[in-house]
């Protein structure tokens, strides 16, 4: 018995050795190992992040070089160094400001993933539809805002977080403006997560790391900055800032999750003052949102641990409701339904719930209308239509009643994509960077076209502009055109 073991333990680690050997080999020719939305590991021999930044600026260079005859050509980059909170508040340029049909939010104007302008096309081409253009982008996992015909994100550029416009119908660079930053983290992938910000010709922006920053969305020019994190003496999570900025009135509202009442923090979105702060939560990884419900505005805010209630005016508390997962992770949005349900979501075994508010007097009261299993968002956020959820059970498709919370159907293996919803229409962007049409009927999983849009791994929301569908993700970002003809 003995011989045989001192054999199996010779023969393990000469395995050892040389899985190792192989491993430094595939390390030494750029292989690396990465993680899908599921926690799968996958090898992978993508640019390095050095690499890949000279692809970008190279591309923005010749981008610039090529620019056709009497283009407005880009501004200056604004200066790394960033200008302490503004002494008065400077008036915004009357040209940024957005219109009806742009998409100034993380996952649009509501924040509720619902596309709201013209029709777009009921079919799409059986080969797929043809970009109007694609380029390189920085690393993150950031989405686009669009208004007045520029789009804006925060991307990874080796060493530096910037936040880049650009022209929405020809890609080219408009403006950035960058800070020394780089998050990198194995298990998520490295770059900023927070979409910006759009709000009366200004772009609000928050990189990975806490860096708050109010840029002229005409030049890029900053006008006040502040670190989140660091003003609310907070450690950051494990995988980085990722709560898009929320302008209410005249503030802008983050979530840094810092202790003392500095969970949730409320800067002037003119000056960068703090108006308020308020609870003592760790952040979790969704947006706040603006709502009202049982009659009443407020803020909405999903921390590490529960979902709760505050006032806009001075973030006074109004009511929770305690929800808790694996390592504290809640990314999803939670989705109003009506006047006074709220739907909230998150993976790892958690499910789903809808609660229902109501009021006697000035306190809330809270009641579980159905909480299951059947449909877990982990970190894509579903979206309503017509009294029924759709969004992912993981990484596959489901459809439940809003109302009741029974499953309509499962169907669609997308990946930890994203989706939002046009019409009677589900635009989804899976994991892989495919474009998936599927008709939003409780009736069954109607998958009517599908493409490659881009191509990695692809964790990014999409977002759209007077039919224009803006995707990106670590490497790619391209526009494409969905307008009934």
């Amino acid at each position: 018995m003995l011989p045989m073991l001192k054999r199996l333990i010779k023969f393990a680690a000469m395995v050892v050795v040389a899985l190792a050997a192989i491993g430094t080999a595939m390390y030494a020719f750029g292989g690396r190992i990465y993680m899908d939305g599921g926690g799968g590991l996958h090898l992978g021999f993508p640019e390095s992040p050095i690499a890949h930044e000279q692809t970008v600026e190279q591309h923005r260079k010749a981008q610039e070089s090529t620019a056709a005859t009497g283009a407005t050509p880009p501004s200056p980059t604004a200066p790394i160094s960033a200008a302490e909170p503004a002494t008065s508040p400077p008036a915004a340029p009357p040209a940024a400001t957005a219109t009806a049909g742009d998409w100034t939010d993380f996952r649009g104007p509501a924040r509720d993933g619902v596309y709201r302008g013209p029709r777009l096309l009921a079919t799409w081409p059986v080969t797929g539809l043809k970009p109007v253009w694609k380029q390189p982008v920085g690393e993150g996992y950031a989405s686009f805002v669009v208004a007045r015909g520029r789009a804006f994100t925060i991307e990874q550029r080796g060493e530096r977080e910037v936040v880049a416009a650009y022209d929405v119908g020809t890609g080219r660079q408009i403006w950035t403006n960058a800070w020394p930053a780089a998050f990198r983290e194995f298990m998520g992938g490295d770059g900023p997560r927070a979409t910006p910000t759009f709000a009366d010709g200004f772009v609000y922006a928050l990189g990975a790391q806490g860096e708050l920053r109010c840029l002229e969305a005409a030049t890029g020019h900053v006008i006040w900055r502040t670190n989140i994190l660091d003003d609310a003496a907070a450690p950051n999570v494990q995988w980085g800032m990722a709560a898009a900025p929320l302008l209410v009135d005249d503030t802008v509202v983050v979530h840094p999750g810092g202790p003392d009442g500095k969970s949730v923090v409320a800067y002037n979105k003119r000056t960068g003052a703090r108006v308020w702060s308020s609870q003592n939560d760790a952040a979790g990884y969704a947006s706040p949102v603006l709502a009202t419900i049982a009659g009443v505005r407020q803020i909405v805010v999903f921390s590490a641990t529960r979902l709760m209630g505050l006032k806009p005016e001075d973030g006074s508390f109004l009511w929770d409701y305690p929800w808790r997962t694996q390592a504290d992770i809640n990314a999803s949005q939670p989705l109003l339904i009506g006047d006074n349900r709220v739907f909230l979501s998150s993976g790892y075994g958690v499910g789903a719930a809808v609660i229902e508010l109501s009021r006697e007097g000035s306190v809330f009261k809270v009641r579980e209308v159905w909480r299951n299993t059947k449909i877990k968002n982990r970190f894509n956020s579903s979206v309503l239509k017509d009294g029924y959820i759709y969004g992912f059970d993981e990484s596959i498709m489901a459809c439940v009643d809003a109302a009741t919370g029974d499953l309509k159907w499962k169907g669609g293996r997308y990946g930890y994509g994203q989706l939002l919803l046009s019409g009677d229409q589900l635009v989804v962007l899976t994991e892989e960077g495919e474009l998936v049409l599927v008709r939003a009927t409780p009736e069954g999983h109607q998958e009517l076209a599908r493409f490659e849009a881009i191509s990695g791994k692809t964790w990014n929301h999409p977002a759209i502009t007077d039919g224009l569908l803006l995707v990106r993700n670590l490497r790619e970002m391209a526009a494409f055109d969905l307008r009934q003809k």
